[in-house]
């Protein structure tokens, strides 16, 4: 059966599975305290190195390096392909494995809304042979016949029902976004009198559509409503388009704003466009965008605005530019899109423009700078204080190290003063061999320590989450791994009953799974009475440590600007809070 498992009933089967079974049914398993232990299934040994604990719903065997839970025991002890493992545990638990197109789950993807995208696609493109005006319009903005036919596009005449009558049952276009719905089970057309490009997946179907008003709409642009198959933060206008024009890899993607951004650098040659749907660049779209090449190359407007949403696109693009990956931002002459510069200069110019976009630590230092004098000892502390925070969202590698040594040099520090005290939310310790059991406190020294700490209660007891009701106030503590941690408290809050080996199956493939999966093979350390009351004095001290870094930043921002009497209040309700010693007086700052 084709179609992707959906990821919510993989955390339903591992719900329902319990890893001691299911390994215990192929290897003899021993207690030994809170968890069972055996011989390594791995390698040839004679002392138990493998362990599996039925609370986190994890094995980890350390004569050989392998962890992970259920599904990865299944994938690595009977050499199963992870949709083969799946399958297995849900045969073992009497379920059938729905799939993404199988219509067995209520938010799958089914084939009748897809049907009537398809139908609705082959219609605009029929309708702009018919409409001499829409045709028009295409040749005025450059486009050739060919480049359209590539692109799908098409035209919605203007009427209210002509794309309704198309369809003898309105139900499925209903849902797939292009009808809207009226009393008596009738609807009408959602896009009228627009140029139509069709949206399209990874696998070239449509999935929705964006429409360019010919009239005096004042929506310019009308994109389809979010579905079951459309998702504006999810898709890219232009993916499917790109990857078809070269057998290899892709060399790099272009991210710029509109459909004609895309479909007229394509006419000039340049088929790497992609557009965001009228949203921000999210980390689904990079996710999706480094799947197809190793290097994006965002264009914007050189305005403010545009370095504003670059700003945004940035600070999404840190934790996913890692290894090989690049990440460039190209900002364009005043007064000009993509579409009419390329028209402008041609293709070698643009081309020419894109190999010297600014190199994503460059712009990041850059911006940065603009805010502080490096002559001063204050401006220079600043910018150290400015870069910390996103620094520590690159992953471990050559670009954080190289990155670390330029902000040393611009701010005359060290480098040691610089660099991230750690990674991940996880221990220091690389090694698959067992660890000693720590005392509660010599688990890690530093400030990460209340984050790791934290987390590595969590993971034994899931339920503490509960316990945690602010989880907005944490982020804004000043400590590496605290989002690592939030995002884990609140999957256990809105996943009543769910196990650390449930956490660790839905952040596969990513870094905090890494991380997670050295954190799970630490022993506690503490007794089981003792447990809340360290999870709690963690999370109080990591609320101090919020408190303290807006206090920080209110203190900061006195030394440049008058404090509003709002502001001043809130300082001085932080101050007292945290120390309750001094006040800052109301007035304006000197």
């Amino acid at each position: 059966m084709s179609g992707r498992i959906p990821q919510s009933f993989i955390h339903d089967l591992l719900a329902r599975t319990d890893i001691v079974e299911v390994i215990s049914a192929r290897i003899e398993l021993k207690r030994a305290g809170r968890e069972y232990k055996a011989l390594s299934p791995f390698s040839n040994e004679k002392s138990a190195s493998f362990f599996v604990s039925p609370t986190k719903q994890f094995f980890h065997c350390f004569s050989s390096g392998k962890h992970g839970n259920a599904v990865g025991f299944l994938m690595e002890y009977d050499r199963l392909t992870f949709v083969e493992a799946v399958e297995e545990l849900a045969k073992r638990a009497g379920l059938e494995v729905p799939r993404e197109g199988g219509g067995h789950h209520e938010r799958l993807v089914l084939d009748g809304p897809l049907d009537a995208l398809a139908a609705a696609e082959r219609f605009f493109r029929e309708q702009l042979r018919k409409h001499p005006a829409a045709i028009e319009y295409l040749k005025k903005r450059g486009v050739g016949g060919d480049t359209a036919k590539s692109f799908g596009i098409g035209f919605a005449p203007d009427s209210w029902d002509s794309l309704t009558r198309f369809f003898d049952n309105p139900q499925h276009a209903i849902e797939a976004g292009l009808l809207i719905p009226k009393d008596g089970g009738k609807a009408y057309d959602r896009f009228r009198n627009r140029v139509m490009f069709p949206i399209r997946d990874t696998r070239g179907r449509v999935i929705g559509f964006g429409g360019r008003t010919l009239g005096d709409d004042p929506a310019k642009y009308l994109n389809s409503p979010e579905t079951v198959l459309f998702h504006k933060g999810r898709n890219l206008f232009g993916l499917y388009e790109a990857k078809q024009s070269i057998k290899s890899e892709l060399p790099f993607l272009l991210v710029v704003e509109g459909y004609m951004d895309v479909v007229m650098l394509a006419q000039h040659g340049i088929h790497n466009g992609v557009a965001t749907l009228g949203t921000a660049t999210t980390r689904e779209h990079l996710a999706l965008i480094y799947k197809s090449t190793r290097k994006v190359v965002f264009c914007f407007d050189g305005d403010r605005a545009g370095r504003a949403a670059a700003w945004r696109a940035l600070e999404q693009a840190l934790p996913e530019v890692h290894g090989d990956r690049e990440c460039l931002f190209m900002f364009l002459p005043d007064g000009h899109d993509p579409d009419t510069l390329v028209q402008e200069i041609g293709q070698a110019a643009f081309r020419e423009q894109i190999a010297s976009a600014m190199t994503l630590s460059a712009f990041l230092l850059g911006e940065l700078s603009k805010q502080v004098n490096l002559a001063t000892l204050d401006g220079r502390a600043k910018l150290a204080s400015l870069a910390r925070p996103h620094l520590e969202k690159l992953r471990p590698g050559p670009l954080q190290t190289l990155m670390i040594d330029e902000l040393a040099r611009m701010t005359r520090l060290r480098r040691e003063d610089l660099t991230p005290q750690t990674s991940a939310p996880s221990p220091d310790d690389e090694g698959p061999r067992r660890e000693s059991r720590p005392s509660a406190g010599a688990v890690e020294s530093g400030a990460t320590r209340p984050v790791r700490r934290a987390l590595q209660l969590l993971l034994e007891r899931p339920d503490l989450a509960d316990r945690v009701a602010n989880t907005e106030q944490l982020l804004s503590a000043d400590v590496h791994g605290v989002p690592a941690l939030v995002e884990a408290i609140e999957f256990f809050q809105e996943n009543p009953g769910a196990n650390a080996g449930q956490l660790l199956e839905y952040w596969r493939g990513t870094a905090k799974a890494t991380g997670l999966e050295r954190l799970m093979r630490q022993e506690l350390g503490i007794a089981e009475e003792g447990i809340e009351q360290e999870f709690a004095d963690a999370i109080r001290l990591l609320q101090h440590k919020a408190l303290d870094s807006r206090r920080r930043q209110l203190l900061a921002e006195s030394q440049t600007r008058a404090l509003q009497a709002g502001e001043l209040a809130e300082l001085n309700a932080l101050t007292l809070q945290l120390s309750g010693r001094h006040v800052v007086q109301t007035g304006p700052a000197r």
